[in-house]
């Protein structure tokens, strides 16, 4: 007889995205894993919609979970805590996995400690694709470029084992907390690898307010790196010093991409590439003149809880 397949529990965090979530656990639903050697677990991010109208969209397929305790990172250490898998797979509430996702990601773990997927970003529309969703289809979610150049993987779509996770501790908030937490996994001797086949869908950002949401969230995190890594403010500044420059030297993978279809796609996106940069550079100098506390912290904490990822 082959051997009990090992128990994985799946982590989903959610903020006040019902149709997303509705979405997610049926992906999930359709997993080839052996579903009594699997449980769904999602932390709620104490919703404003209430914890009863997620608990009736959950309707007895996960076990349900309240954090208070604002931001992602401490949702996801909340589901951890009640989690009995011998595995943890991590995604968000607004993703949806392929349905071999789990599969392949646990046949992963055989050869590296913690496994990070392929994620596939989509639009409303593939037929009439905003610049936005343009931009994000070329720049956002390539993990397989995180892994091999950066040595993280985005939480929609990460693998490891449970007590390797304990060993590394938990999530940290005010910070990316998948580099931070696959960074310290690193820095304990573990190893990351790729695995192209298992798959998760992740909406892009559908207009420039998203998008923006996103930029200031990953300035702010971008900073706050910096500062607990030690090399401080002046590294800060002549980093985001060069990010109108990136654009330029970023252009070429827009014109080159298969990911998108059409030249009208690819003007789109390299718009919204421009203008991010600058947005970026500006917002930049402003957060680090005046760092934001409390108010200004808020969208970007707000897009974070939602899931809307890395």
């Amino acid at each position: 007889m082959a051997p009990p397949r090992q128990s994985v529990s799946v982590i989903v965090p959610h903020y006040d995205a019902l149709d997303d979530l509705q979405r997610c656990l049926a992906a999930l639903e359709r997993q080839t894993y052996p579903p009594e050697r699997m449980e769904i677990i999602v932390a709620d991010n104490h919703s404003p919609c209430g914890f009863q109208a997620v608990e009736t969209v959950v309707a007895g397929r996960a076990r349900l979970v309240d954090v208070s305790t604002r931001g992602a990172a401490a949702a996801r250490n909340g589901a951890i805590a009640i989690a009995t898998g011998e595995l943890l797979a991590f995604t968000d509430s607004d993703c949806i996995p392929h349905a071999d996702w789990i599969e392949q990601g646990v046949a992963a773990l055989d050869h590296h400690d913690l496994v990070g997927g392929r994620v596939v970003v989509s639009a409303c529309d593939e037929e009439n694709v905003s610049p936005t969703e343009a931009f994000e289809k070329v720049f956002a979610f390539d993990n397989r470029r995180y892994i091999s150049a950066k040595h993280f993987s985005v939480t929609a779509n990460l693998f490891c084992r449970r007590d390797h996770f304990q060993l590394v501790g938990p999530f940290h908030s005010d910070v990316s907390e998948d580099r931070d937490w696959c960074l310290r996994a690193r820095a304990a001797g573990l190893r990351i690898g790729y695995a192209a086949g298992a798959v998760v869908v992740h909406p892009g950002r559908r207009n420039w307010q998203e998008l923006r949401t996103k930029l200031a969230r990953l300035n702010l995190e971008t900073q706050a790196w910096y500062a607990q890594t030690g090399f401080g403010r002046t590294r800060w500044l002549l980093r985001s010093m060069l990010l109108p420059a990136s654009a330029i030297a970023h252009t070429p993978r827009v014109v080159f991409t298969q990911r998108l279809s059409t030249i009208g796609q690819r003007l789109g996106a390299l718009r919204v590439l421009y203008r991010s940069r600058l947005w970026r550079f500006g917002n930049a100098l402003a957060i680090t003149v005046a760092p934001p506390r409390g108010q200004a912290r808020k969208p970007a904490d707000r897009a974070k809880r939602k899931g809307l990822g890395f």
